[in-house]
């Protein structure tokens, strides 16, 4: 066995994944990532995407508002979707956001919630998206 060609494989394997892939162009990223960075309740970053008309729901809730405390506030979604984020497969990493629930409000948007730490039930709003054209269920 040439063990020349084993060791230039795992070189090349080993380079592919340091790269990480190439970065998107600024035209292939999508709208939806270009949101408003923000520090919300006890220093909670989160991000809005859109502009909050006063007057409207999501113009009484604030990044860093547990769950429960928004459906207090402006009352249930319509539906709601969950899913984990790549930082649920990250060894070793103890922190927040490695799971998103997303509520959708019908004719307002959608509110994104993430746990602040491995392991909590606490869900806290880390992201706004106003869309007055949300048909209030998950796509």
């Amino acid at each position: 066995m040439n063990y020349r060609y084993i060791a230039l494989s795992a070189l090349l394997v080993l380079g592919a994944c340091a790269q990480g892939g190439t970065s998107p162009t600024p035209s292939t990223t999508s709208a939806a990532s270009s949101g408003n960075k923000v520090i919300g309740l006890n220093g909670t970053e989160g991000e809005v995407h859109g502009s909050i008309h006063p007057g409207s729901k999501f113009s009484r809730v604030q990044i860093g508002m547990g769950a429960t405390e928004v459906e207090s506030i402006i009352g249930a979604p319509t539906d709601t979707a969950s899913h984990i984020t790549g930082k649920a497969f990250i060894p070793f990493y103890f922190g927040g956001d490695t799971s998103q629930t997303e509520k959708f409000y019908r004719g307002e948007g959608q509110l994104t919630y993430s746990p602040q730490s491995i392991g909590s039930s606490l869900l806290v709003l880390t992201g706004i998206t106003v869309d007055p054209s949300e048909r209030g269920f998950a796509h």
